[in-house]
């Protein structure tokens, strides 16, 4: 657990000490943090975009090859988004066969209205949604539970991911190097994760203030 959290505050220098000490192992502990932030529900808060950024701008000065990189967390990516949503069509088909009355009653018409959700913006929900924390671990998992075509998912799955990958892994490894980056990585990686997580407060914000003005009506 202290690694765990050594590596999400400290994600660069945890980088480059299990990048010096195996190189296989950097890969697989890589790919295994990509997948679970983005294929298990109580893993929300593992670094995805900074760790992505941090992985790029290591690349650039050690043995961590770009060209095997990019390929490694793209198939990461992609299989963490679908072991979520094939976790949310299991837990999905047994709450729509419950005949609990509470299930019924309450949890029925939430999958109903988020199915609703989905027919209407799942695409880009899942493309979009890979680029804001919190959101994009739970986007596939209440694709699966609301029954969201599989073939869709997949299709925006794939696009989201070869996106949302190269995206910042290369932004790492081209400006990584450079002198001021260097000089406030930190402020940087701090930005990457504050910027992207604005658009998601925002909403929040905007949502319970809608409801308090309903309220007062």
């Amino acid at each position: 657990m202290n690694e765990l959290l050594e590596l999400v505050l400290h994600t660069d220098e945890v980088l480059m000490r299990i990048v010096a000490a195996n190189l296989t192992e950097a890969y697989v502990i890589l790919f295994l943090i990509i997948f679970s932030e983005t294929g298990l529900l109580i893993f929300p808060f593992l670094p995805g975009d900074g760790l992505l950024f941090s992985a790029g701008v290591i690349s650039a000065s050690t043995a961590l090859n770009i060209v095997w990189l990019v390929p490694i967390l793209i198939l990461a990516a992609i299989l963490g988004n679908l072991t979520n949503y094939f976790v949310g069509t299991f837990f999905g088909h047994r709450l729509e066969k419950s005949r609990n009355r509470f299930i019924r009653k309450y949890l029925i018409p939430y999958i109903r209205r988020t199915r609703q959700f989905y027919d209407q913006y799942g695409a880009k929900s899942i493309v979009i949604g890979r680029f804001f924390p919190v959101i994009r671990t739970y986007i596939p998992f209440f694709a699966g539970l609301s029954g969201f075509k599989y073939s869709v998912f997949l299709i925006f799955t794939i696009i989201g991911s070869l996106l949302w990958v190269p995206f910042f892994t290369l932004a790492g490894y081209f400006i990584g190097e450079n002198a001021w980056v260097k000089e406030n990585y930190l402020l940087i990686f701090l930005g990457l994760i504050i910027v992207t997580l604005l658009p998601f407060f925002y909403n929040v914000i905007k949502i319970l203030f809608t409801k308090r003005i309903r309220r007062k009506r």
